[in-house]
């Protein structure tokens, strides 16, 4: 049977010497002596020590075992193999396991076999160095739902029109080259392309730290960090909607392409490699829901937060749906999913709050066959504390509803469902006012769970799609690392054919005009074809020390 390796060979030996002795004692004496010595040492040892008188057969054995355990230390580093004796078939030998397992085991082996294959390889000159700090990394450090809770999200929350001066800032940091920046009610993430990942996630974080007034500790609770192929994947599954709280939801979609346009400005941070990567997750997530039915059924916050109400407003207010007074603070588009969500539910009347008029009216335009209230926020107290239901979802930065002010305010029961982030309602002091019931955005998970269950094939399907996605961006953005080389190929290449074509000037005086540009595409033609194999194949080698060692090749095959 196969040896497994140098010990076991050596555990092997001390078996066959054991059972093989006839006298016993010198070769015991012997073996304890091997033990401390070089173990290429033990066969010389041995027969320098067995007994000359002893029997045949015991002495044959003996040499058989040798024989084996001379092949099997030539075979300690190499590929492992059954081994065979010449003119026999494959050896056995009948050792005794426990015999094997009661030995002390060698200390301080090191075989090349038995090292991971994973170990990283550290480059061994200054030009492996140099390349290796070349390879540009996308990172993504933030927080969302799943890591953090709304009171931390929205000290790190950005208005949408900050975006582009944050994300110029953080790639203005030692270690960066490139940032984005996404906000959203549910997630706060920075995309970031650096060459020392561990640099920029430590910059990054005292950035946020210092900006944001967020403790160091609270951050490193909160955050996640996801790096290369993890970032993209990450990017591309959130633009696809399949990390949204509500999975499948449509809005995330368009705050994905919101932050590649910012970013991809004049004045935004996002250089080659960002801009490919947005692109790919805008184009990714329009895939997924062109090509699966995840966003079917119309899910959003916003519809969560209308089943959360219909699901509780019988316990909370003792009241159905279609007796329920409803005021929307805000006029955006998570205002106008929660008319759409309404509507069909026939709720008794709906009114819009908004700071400016025409914002307001403008909304409740969409939906003429509805009558629609409007009104602006100098009267928001006295309409939310006659509401049954109260949806928060202005862009406000603190909270504009809150203990002190709804004391006073409040002539009946009501629920108060904020899904803004900062967050628009103080729920921890509303709750504490008489008849009230607050809710914020996390309060949506245990609605959503209800329907993620059976979203679940649909998104096997959707990150089936996401693959082709990851593929083709991973290639390109390994292909970068081939571009000066390449170069440089094509330079000392075109080099040769011009200096050919010029020790020929004379031979071809004769030529007309466009018999010389005959020539030159031939000759151009010729080089492209040549160096079609060789860049062809430094583009398609994924590992970064297999790519420096064929850039080594190359240079070395054409003197570059």
């Amino acid at each position: 049977a196969p040896l497994p390796n140098l010990q076991h060979r050596v555990l092997l030996y001390h078996s066959i010497v054991d059972h093989s002795a006839g006298e016993g004692e010198e070769v015991r004496r012997d073996r304890g002596h091997s033990e401390e010595t070089n173990t290429a040492l033990l066969p010389l040892s041995l027969l320098l020590h067995f007994p000359a008188g002893s029997h045949c057969k015991t002495r044959m054995q003996l040499i058989a075992g040798l024989v084996l355990l001379s092949a099997a230390s030539c075979a300690a580093f190499s590929p492992v193999a059954p081994l065979r004796i010449a003119g026999s078939s494959t050896a056995r030998l009948n050792v005794s396991p426990a015999r094997i397992a009661t030995r002390p085991m060698m200390a301080n082996l090191r075989m090349d076999m038995e090292i991971p294959k994973s170990l990283p390889i550290e480059p061994k000159t200054k030009e492996d160095k140099k390349a290796k700090q070349s390879e540009t990394r996308v990172v993504v450090l933030g927080l969302s739902h799943k890591t953090a809770s709304v009171e931390v999200r929205e000290k790190l929350a950005v208005q949408e029109h900050n975006w582009q001066s944050v994300g110029r800032a953080i790639a203005a940091l030692p270690s960066l080259k490139e940032a984005a920046v996404l906000s959203t009610c549910n997630r706060f993430e920075i995309y970031f392309v650096t060459n020392d990942v561990h640099a920029g996630i430590r910059e990054v974080t005292e950035y946020l730290s210092t900006t944001r007034g967020v403790s160091m500790k609270e951050l490193r609770n909160s955050l996640f960090m996801l790096s290369e192929d993890d970032a993209v994947w990450h990017a591309l599954r959130v633009a696809g909607g399949l990390d949204s709280l509500v999975i499948g939801e449509g809005q995330i979609l368009s705050q994905m392409k919101r932050c590649y346009e910012i970013a991809t400005e004049k004045q935004g941070a996002a250089g080659k490699v960002l801009t490919r990567m947005l692109n790919t997750a805008v184009s990714a997530g329009k895939r997924v829901r062109s090509e699966t039915g995840i966003a079917r059924g119309g899910v959003s916050i916003s519809s969560a937060a209308v089943e959360l109400v219909e699901k509780n407003c019988l316990q909370d207010l003792n009241l159905d749906m279609d007796q329920l007074d409803i005021c929307i603070l805000g006029a955006g588009k998570m205002a106008r999913l929660l008319v759409q969500h309404l509507l069909p539910r026939n709720v008794k009347s709906i009114t819009i709050v908004n700071r400016s008029q025409q914002g307001a009216d403008n909304l409740a335009s969409m939906f003429p066959e509805a009558t629609i209230k409007t009104a602006l926020m100098d009267s928001m107290l006295e309409l939310v504390g006659g509401s049954h239901v109260t949806f928060a979802c202005t862009g406000a930065m603190e909270p504009i509803l809150y203990q002190e002010n709804l004391e006073g305010a409040m002539r009946r029961d009501a629920m108060l469902v904020d899904i803004s982030v900062p967050r628009n309602i103080d729920d921890v002091g509303a709750n504490k006012v008489e008849g009230v019931r607050a809710y914020n955005v996390d309060d949506l998970k245990a609605v959503v769970a209800a329907n993620q269950a059976r979203r679940q094939r649909l998104v096997l399907e959707a990150e089936e799609l996401l693959q082709d996605e990851m593929k083709s961006f991973k290639g390109w953005h390994q292909s970068l690392g081939t571009v000066p080389m390449i170069t440089k190929l094509q330079s000392r290449a075109n080099k040769i054919r011009r200096e050919e074509l010029l020790k020929y000037e004379r031979k071809l005086s004769g030529l007309s005009a466009q018999e010389r540009e005959t020539v030159e595409r031939l000759t151009k033609g010729i080089v492209a074809k040549l160096l079609h194999g060789p860049m062809s194949h430094l583009r398609t080698v994924d590992d970064v020390s297999d790519r420096q060692s064929t850039v080594k090749s190359l240079e070395a095959m054409f003197r570059l």
